[in-house]
């Protein structure tokens, strides 16, 4: 009897000992489910925290634009590309933006405004020659390119048509169309990042460490303590300009001589019948490669030619693409026109500089430069800008999204809209304290 009380006993405790193994077995799943549930969340809240963080970014991003179409809209032409101050570091609910214009003159400071495209190269109206002078443009390339954008099969001398490009491991055929990105010079015979971009290969204009440490880290430099920007600065596909005065009405075409009444009469309204007989009764039109060469032709005086000048053109054409603001174009691109030395971009630099000088027509150049050379440049240049970029960085208050967009925007009809928008995943841009002060909390001030 005792035994069998014994076994029962026995039986007892190693049941309750199966029962408390189970339930400790039991305990520990929950609890792994618990913490596997609990890490699930934690990640579901910081992504979505982020995915919040984030959106915020790209609200602020939507918010530059706004503000660049409003600056656009009230600000005149030449204060557009220098008036650095309104678009660094600003405010815009909970975030901040920033509009990134490189300075070409200065690699160790940031530079921040709208950027000119009238001030730039358009790579579908450039000849060969005028690429040819570009800042690490090669032979190869710049034939290339001219073979890219023309619209027939004949191959330029160190250039490629489609028996190049169908050859290649990854074939394609030659566009034999206009450029439509300034990246496609990637896609054609000789471009490449490094001649494209140069070493600014996050596009900030700033020499950064990795930009000036030779082979250690990407991109790979010569280390001599300037930045090689590429070309990217100086190019662009998106400049031109309607052919209209500034009032809106038609110009008069005085390469035509069936405009010569028109002609007379633009005459008689500014400067009254006798005057305006005695400027047009020796001229038979002909045609005229810019409106500077019929400024030397008919003999004006300087001060009466500007009263005119504005509505005259040299073509039908009703929307004229590439020519170069002379007002606001950079040394290197200036030095891209035809003829001009350096002593004579120097010389245009330092008079537009100068408050007396009057930027409203492109006959300021006469005054620093002879009669042939401002010949030779007038077809190709203007003072007019209708379109220009904007390289924004949009960051979350908290610093734990950004985004960075380059948008070109076009205000030739009137109301400013985009005609170019690609997002850029090329990192952070601006000095990494900025990320860390948002993350401590602190404001960050221009």
């Amino acid at each position: 009897m005792y035994s069998q009380k014994r076994n029962l006993n026995i039986r007892s405790l190693h049941n309750r000992g199966t029962v408390l193994i189970v339930v400790i077995w039991i305990v520990l799943i929950l609890a792994s489910l618990v913490i596997v549930l609990s890490h699930f969340i934690r990640t579901e809240m910081l992504a979505a925290s982020n995915y919040i963080d984030q959106v915020k970014a790209e609200a602020v991003a939507n918010g530059a634009i706004q503000y660049a179409f409003a600056m656009l809209e009230t600000q005149e032409q030449s204060q557009v590309s220098y008036e650095a101050s309104p678009y660094e570091a600003m405010q815009v609910a909970d975030g901040y933006f920033w509009i990134l214009c490189p300075n070409l003159s200065d690699d160790r400071n940031y530079q921040f405004g709208l950027t000119d495209e009238a001030g730039k190269i358009n790579l579908n109206e450039a000849s060969l020659e005028t690429l040819l002078k570009l800042p690490d443009m090669t032979s190869e390339l710049a034939n290339s390119i001219m073979d890219w954008k023309d619209e027939n099969e004949e191959v330029t001398t160190g250039g490629a048509e489609n028996e190049y490009y169908l050859l290649l491991s990854d074939p394609y055929q030659c566009k034999n169309a206009p450029l439509e990105t300034i990246e496609e010079i990637l896609l054609i015979k000789g471009g490449s990042t490094q001649l494209l971009y140069g070493e600014d290969t996050n596009r900030n204009g700033v020499l950064d460490w990795n930009e000036n440490d030779g082979q250690n880290a990407l991109p790979l430099d010569d280390s001599n303590g300037r930045l090689d920007p590429g070309f990217f600065n100086y190019v662009t596909i998106h400049s031109y300009e309607t052919n209209k005065a500034e009032d809106g009405s038609s110009r008069i075409n005085i390469s035509q001589n069936t405009n010569r009444s028109q002609l007379t009469n633009l005459l008689t309204e500014v400067f009254g019948e006798n005057k305006a007989l005695e400027i047009i009764a020796p001229v038979q039109l002909r045609s005229f490669s810019s409106l500077i060469e019929f400024y030397y032709f008919l003999g004006m005086e300087y001060d009466d030619f500007t009263k005119i000048i504005d509505r005259l053109t040299t073509t039908d054409e009703t929307q004229i693409a590439g020519k170069v603001n002379v007002n606001t174009a950079p040394e290197e691109v200036l030095l891209c026109l035809p003829q001009l030395e350096q002593k004579d971009v120097d010389a245009l630099i330092q008079e537009r500089t100068k408050t007396s000088t009057n930027l409203d027509t492109i006959l300021w150049v006469t005054k620093v430069l002879d009669e042939d050379k401002a010949e030779a440049i007038g077809s190709y240049i203007t003072v007019h800008s209708f379109q220009y970029s904007a390289d924004i960085v949009a960051v979350s208050a908290d610093g734990r999204a950004f985004c960075r967009y380059y948008v070109v925007i076009d205000t030739a009809q009137g109301t400013p809209k985009i005609v170019y928008k690609q997002s850029l995943d090329i990192g952070w841009p601006l000095d990494p304290e900025i990320l860390e002060s948002l993350r401590q909390g602190k404001e960050i001030k221009s």
